[in-house]
């Protein structure tokens, strides 16, 4: 899960996985440094899905980030397929 970390001002380095995390459990809001590097990853992810949107399958950390922001998304096609591939391919821990 989302082994490349990026260095973010005022938390170091994170992974998605870990930035995900950190965004979900805040609970004064999430700081714009962690909220702008979600919003680019997001962004990258928006794009393969885009390249792919009957054949790209997240990773793990990209579907939590997915998740996070499902309610922008509302009910597109592209991303309830996608959500089902995911789960359809969802092997879990080993």
């Amino acid at each position: 899960m989302g082994g490349n970390a990026e260095y973010i001002a005022g938390y170091g380095y994170l992974s998605l996985s870990q930035a995900v995390h950190l965004a979900q459990n805040s609970e004064g809001g999430v700081d714009q440094r962690l909220a702008q590097f979600l919003e680019a990853k997001l962004n990258e992810v928006w794009g393969r899905l885009q390249a792919q949107p009957t054949t790209y399958i997240f990773p793990q950390d990209e579907f939590a980030l997915f998740n996070y922001y499902k309610a922008r998304f509302g009910d597109s096609e592209i991303v309830r397929n996608a959500t089902k591939r995911f789960w359809d391919n969802y092997r879990g821990a080993r």
